[in-house]
Protein backbone atom coordinates (compact mmCIF):
# COMPACT_ATOMS: atom_id res chain seq x y z
CA UNK A 1 0.00 0.00 0.00
CA UNK A 2 0.82 3.48 -1.00
CA UNK A 3 2.04 5.78 1.48
CA UNK A 4 0.46 8.66 -0.08
CA UNK A 5 -2.63 7.59 0.65
CA UNK A 6 -4.38 9.73 3.55
CA UNK A 7 -5.33 7.69 6.30
CA UNK A 8 -8.82 8.37 8.23
CA UNK A 9 -8.78 9.42 11.67
CA UNK A 10 -11.67 6.45 12.54
CA UNK A 11 -10.88 3.04 12.61
CA UNK A 12 -14.11 1.55 10.93
CA UNK A 13 -14.78 -1.94 9.64
CA UNK A 14 -15.48 -2.43 6.02
CA UNK A 15 -13.11 0.58 5.88
CA UNK A 16 -11.97 1.80 1.84
CA UNK A 17 -8.48 2.21 2.37
CA UNK A 18 -7.05 -1.46 0.89
CA UNK A 19 -9.18 -0.75 -1.56
CA UNK A 20 -8.22 2.79 -2.76
CA UNK A 21 -6.34 1.32 -5.65
CA UNK A 22 -8.88 -0.55 -7.23
CA UNK A 23 -11.64 2.72 -6.28
CA UNK A 24 -9.56 5.64 -7.31
CA UNK A 25 -8.64 4.66 -11.06
CA UNK A 26 -12.37 4.15 -11.72
CA UNK A 27 -13.73 7.53 -10.44
CA UNK A 28 -13.93 9.88 -13.65
CA UNK A 29 -13.72 13.58 -13.23
CA UNK A 30 -16.25 15.96 -12.10
CA UNK A 31 -17.37 18.81 -9.95
CA UNK A 32 -18.91 16.90 -6.99
CA UNK A 33 -18.60 13.31 -5.15
CA UNK A 34 -21.36 12.64 -3.18
CA UNK A 35 -21.12 9.95 -1.16
CA UNK A 36 -24.41 7.98 0.39
CA UNK A 37 -22.64 5.83 2.77
CA UNK A 38 -19.88 8.18 4.55
CA UNK A 39 -18.65 5.37 6.37
CA UNK A 40 -15.14 6.98 7.97
CA UNK A 41 -14.41 9.27 4.50
CA UNK A 42 -11.38 7.36 3.01
CA UNK A 43 -12.69 8.17 -0.21
CA UNK A 44 -13.31 12.11 0.45
CA UNK A 45 -9.78 12.49 2.17
CA UNK A 46 -7.73 10.84 -0.69
CA UNK A 47 -9.57 12.43 -3.72
CA UNK A 48 -9.78 16.27 -4.99
CA UNK A 49 -13.49 17.23 -6.25
CA UNK A 50 -14.09 20.52 -5.85
CA UNK A 51 -16.94 20.25 -3.49
CA UNK A 52 -18.40 16.67 -1.96
CA UNK A 53 -21.74 15.92 -0.06
CA UNK A 54 -20.81 13.48 2.35
CA UNK A 55 -24.24 11.56 3.90
CA UNK A 56 -24.54 8.69 7.02
CA UNK A 57 -27.59 7.34 8.62
CA UNK A 58 -25.31 7.35 11.19
CA UNK A 59 -26.33 10.76 13.49
CA UNK A 60 -23.60 10.36 15.85
CA UNK A 61 -21.05 10.18 12.73
CA UNK A 62 -22.20 13.03 11.05
CA UNK A 63 -22.55 15.26 14.38
CA UNK A 64 -18.67 14.70 15.13
CA UNK A 65 -17.78 15.38 11.10
CA UNK A 66 -19.95 18.94 11.58
CA UNK A 67 -18.30 19.95 14.60
CA UNK A 68 -14.45 19.04 13.77
CA UNK A 69 -15.18 21.18 10.68
CA UNK A 70 -16.34 24.07 12.37
CA UNK A 71 -14.21 23.72 15.68
CA UNK A 72 -10.95 21.90 14.14
CA UNK A 73 -8.31 22.26 16.97
CA UNK A 74 -10.60 23.55 19.77
CA UNK A 75 -12.37 20.09 19.64
CA UNK A 76 -9.11 18.63 18.56
CA UNK A 77 -7.58 19.66 21.90
CA UNK A 78 -10.91 18.76 24.04
CA UNK A 79 -10.73 15.32 22.64
CA UNK A 80 -7.24 14.84 23.48
CA UNK A 81 -7.96 14.70 27.44
CA UNK A 82 -9.90 11.30 26.70
CA UNK A 83 -6.16 9.77 25.64
CA UNK A 84 -4.53 9.89 28.82
CA UNK A 85 -3.61 6.92 30.64
CA UNK A 86 -6.07 6.75 33.30
CA UNK A 87 -8.72 6.86 31.23
CA UNK A 88 -7.35 3.16 29.37
CA UNK A 89 -8.88 0.92 31.37
CA UNK A 90 -12.25 -1.24 31.34
CA UNK A 91 -13.49 0.51 34.23
CA UNK A 92 -13.34 4.15 33.16
CA UNK A 93 -13.79 2.92 29.77
CA UNK A 94 -17.60 1.30 30.13
CA UNK A 95 -18.37 4.57 32.44
CA UNK A 96 -17.36 6.76 29.13
CA UNK A 97 -19.59 4.51 27.30
CA UNK A 98 -22.45 5.48 29.93
CA UNK A 99 -21.86 8.69 29.39
CA UNK A 100 -21.40 8.93 25.56
CA UNK A 101 -25.21 6.91 25.86
CA UNK A 102 -26.79 9.41 28.06
CA UNK A 103 -25.15 12.93 27.26
CA UNK A 104 -27.01 15.49 25.28
CA UNK A 105 -24.37 17.70 24.64
CA UNK A 106 -23.41 16.80 21.00
CA UNK A 107 -19.63 18.09 21.48
CA UNK A 108 -18.83 15.42 24.45
CA UNK A 109 -20.60 12.68 22.44
CA UNK A 110 -18.67 13.34 19.40
CA UNK A 111 -15.47 13.52 21.67
CA UNK A 112 -16.51 10.57 23.04
CA UNK A 113 -17.03 9.10 19.98
CA UNK A 114 -13.57 9.16 19.11
CA UNK A 115 -12.48 7.69 22.39
CA UNK A 116 -14.54 4.55 22.37
CA UNK A 117 -13.57 4.36 18.42
CA UNK A 118 -10.43 3.73 19.88
CA UNK A 119 -10.06 2.36 22.45
CA UNK A 120 -13.18 -0.48 21.61
CA UNK A 121 -12.63 -3.89 20.62
CA UNK A 122 -11.77 -3.93 17.04
CA UNK A 123 -12.73 -0.71 16.69
CA UNK A 124 -16.26 -1.75 15.96
CA UNK A 125 -19.49 0.85 15.55
CA UNK A 126 -22.30 -1.12 16.85
CA UNK A 127 -25.49 -0.15 18.22
CA UNK A 128 -28.11 -2.91 19.60
CA UNK A 129 -32.32 -2.21 19.14
CA UNK A 130 -32.71 0.93 20.93
CA UNK A 131 -29.54 2.35 19.25
CA UNK A 132 -27.37 1.70 22.62
CA UNK A 133 -23.67 1.40 21.81
CA UNK A 134 -22.99 -1.54 22.99
CA UNK A 135 -19.26 -2.61 22.29
CA UNK A 136 -17.19 -3.74 24.42
CA UNK A 137 -13.37 -2.71 25.66
CA UNK A 138 -10.98 -3.25 23.41
CA UNK A 139 -7.64 -3.20 25.99
CA UNK A 140 -5.31 -1.81 23.77
CA UNK A 141 -1.69 -1.00 25.13
CA UNK A 142 -1.67 2.64 24.12
CA UNK A 143 -4.78 3.74 21.80
CA UNK A 144 -2.97 6.16 19.46
CA UNK A 145 -4.95 9.79 19.31
CA UNK A 146 -5.37 10.89 15.68
CA UNK A 147 -4.25 14.37 16.08
CA UNK A 148 -2.87 15.03 12.52
CA UNK A 149 -5.44 12.97 11.08
CA UNK A 150 -8.12 14.92 12.74
CA UNK A 151 -6.00 17.87 11.54
CA UNK A 152 -6.49 16.97 7.55
CA UNK A 153 -9.74 16.43 7.75
CA UNK A 154 -10.93 19.41 9.38
CA UNK A 155 -9.20 21.29 6.88
CA UNK A 156 -10.38 19.02 3.88
CA UNK A 157 -14.25 19.43 5.09
CA UNK A 158 -14.16 23.18 3.93
CA UNK A 159 -14.98 21.70 0.66
CA UNK A 160 -18.00 19.30 2.55
CA UNK A 161 -21.74 19.39 3.34
CA UNK A 162 -22.50 16.82 6.02
CA UNK A 163 -26.13 15.15 5.81
CA UNK A 164 -27.88 12.73 7.69
CA UNK A 165 -30.77 10.48 6.13
CA UNK A 166 -31.39 7.66 3.74
CA UNK A 167 -29.05 7.03 0.63
CA UNK A 168 -31.86 7.51 -1.77
CA UNK A 169 -32.47 11.21 -0.65
CA UNK A 170 -28.70 12.04 -1.42
CA UNK A 171 -28.72 10.40 -4.80
CA UNK A 172 -31.87 11.75 -5.98
CA UNK A 173 -30.51 15.15 -5.53
CA UNK A 174 -27.57 14.60 -7.46
CA UNK A 175 -27.27 16.98 -11.00
CA UNK A 176 -24.92 16.13 -13.96
CA UNK A 177 -21.02 16.65 -13.38
CA UNK A 178 -21.69 14.65 -10.08
CA UNK A 179 -19.97 11.55 -9.40
CA UNK A 180 -21.38 9.19 -6.55
CA UNK A 181 -19.65 6.44 -4.59
CA UNK A 182 -21.69 4.38 -2.87
CA UNK A 183 -20.35 1.87 -0.05
CA UNK A 184 -23.71 0.42 1.45
CA UNK A 185 -23.77 -2.82 4.19
CA UNK A 186 -22.34 -5.61 2.05
CA UNK A 187 -24.61 -8.58 0.98
CA UNK A 188 -23.64 -11.58 3.28
CA UNK A 189 -20.92 -13.84 1.70
CA UNK A 190 -22.18 -16.46 3.66
CA UNK A 191 -25.86 -17.45 5.81
CA UNK A 192 -24.21 -16.76 8.78
CA UNK A 193 -22.08 -13.90 8.18
CA UNK A 194 -24.25 -10.75 7.85
CA UNK A 195 -23.49 -7.77 9.70
CA UNK A 196 -26.18 -5.76 9.58
CA UNK A 197 -25.48 -3.95 12.92
CA UNK A 198 -23.15 -1.16 11.66
CA UNK A 199 -26.25 1.14 13.48
CA UNK A 200 -29.62 -0.18 14.37
CA UNK A 201 -30.91 0.13 11.04
CA UNK A 202 -30.70 -3.01 8.86
CA UNK A 203 -29.96 -3.10 5.24
CA UNK A 204 -31.90 -5.96 3.68
CA UNK A 205 -31.94 -7.01 0.42
CA UNK A 206 -34.89 -4.84 -1.07
CA UNK A 207 -32.38 -1.78 -0.28
CA UNK A 208 -30.11 -3.26 -2.21
CA UNK A 209 -31.92 -3.52 -5.01
CA UNK A 210 -33.15 0.37 -4.52
CA UNK A 211 -29.92 1.44 -4.83
CA UNK A 212 -29.17 -0.33 -7.93
CA UNK A 213 -32.44 0.95 -9.17
CA UNK A 214 -31.05 4.16 -7.97
CA UNK A 215 -27.88 4.11 -9.80
CA UNK A 216 -29.29 2.38 -13.51
CA UNK A 217 -31.71 6.00 -13.31
CA UNK A 218 -28.89 8.49 -12.50
CA UNK A 219 -26.84 6.44 -15.24
CA UNK A 220 -29.11 7.55 -17.96
CA UNK A 221 -28.56 11.03 -16.74
CA UNK A 222 -24.38 10.96 -17.81
CA UNK A 223 -24.42 10.68 -13.62
CA UNK A 224 -21.70 7.77 -12.53
CA UNK A 225 -22.37 5.88 -9.80
CA UNK A 226 -19.60 2.97 -8.51
CA UNK A 227 -20.82 0.73 -5.86
CA UNK A 228 -18.85 -1.44 -3.78
CA UNK A 229 -20.08 -5.02 -2.30
CA UNK A 230 -19.13 -8.27 -2.08
CA UNK A 231 -18.12 -10.26 -5.30
CA UNK A 232 -21.31 -13.05 -5.19
CA UNK A 233 -23.80 -14.89 -7.60
CA UNK A 234 -26.83 -12.42 -6.41
CA UNK A 235 -24.95 -9.02 -6.62
CA UNK A 236 -23.37 -10.61 -9.92
CA UNK A 237 -27.16 -10.44 -10.95
CA UNK A 238 -27.97 -7.56 -9.58
CA UNK A 239 -25.09 -5.44 -11.12
CA UNK A 240 -25.54 -7.05 -14.59
CA UNK A 241 -26.08 -3.75 -16.16
CA UNK A 242 -22.70 -2.43 -15.21
CA UNK A 243 -19.48 -2.91 -15.45
CA UNK A 244 -17.75 -5.16 -12.90
CA UNK A 245 -14.34 -4.71 -11.74
CA UNK A 246 -13.78 -8.04 -9.35
CA UNK A 247 -10.84 -8.26 -6.70
CA UNK A 248 -9.96 -10.26 -3.68
CA UNK A 249 -9.56 -8.21 -0.73
CA UNK A 250 -7.92 -9.49 2.84
CA UNK A 251 -10.91 -9.57 5.41
CA UNK A 252 -9.97 -7.95 8.78
CA UNK A 253 -13.45 -7.96 10.54
CA UNK A 254 -13.43 -11.47 12.87
CA UNK A 255 -12.96 -12.53 16.02
CA UNK A 256 -9.68 -15.24 15.63
CA UNK A 257 -6.90 -13.78 13.09
CA UNK A 258 -6.49 -16.93 11.87
CA UNK A 259 -9.63 -17.40 10.13
CA UNK A 260 -9.44 -13.45 8.82
CA UNK A 261 -8.89 -14.82 4.91
CA UNK A 262 -9.53 -13.36 1.40
CA UNK A 263 -12.70 -12.53 -0.04
CA UNK A 264 -13.96 -12.00 -3.36
CA UNK A 265 -15.11 -8.10 -3.75
CA UNK A 266 -16.63 -6.11 -6.66
CA UNK A 267 -16.96 -2.30 -8.33
CA UNK A 268 -20.05 -1.67 -10.35
CA UNK A 269 -19.77 1.06 -12.37
CA UNK A 270 -22.92 2.37 -13.92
Amino acid sequence: MSNNYVRPFLKWAGGKFRLLPHILPRLPKGKRLIEPFAGSGVVFLNTDYDTYQLNDTNPDLINLYKILKKEKSDFIAYTEQYFKAKYNNAKQYYSLRDEFNNTEDLCKRSALFIYLNRHCYNGLCRYNSQGIFNVPFGDYVKPYFPEKEMLYFAKKAKRAVFTCHDFSKSMQKSKSGDVIYCDPPYVPWSDTAYFTNYYHKHFPLEQQEALTKIAVQLSQKNITVLISNHHTDYTEQLYNNAEIFSFDVQRNIGCVSAKRGKVKELIAKF
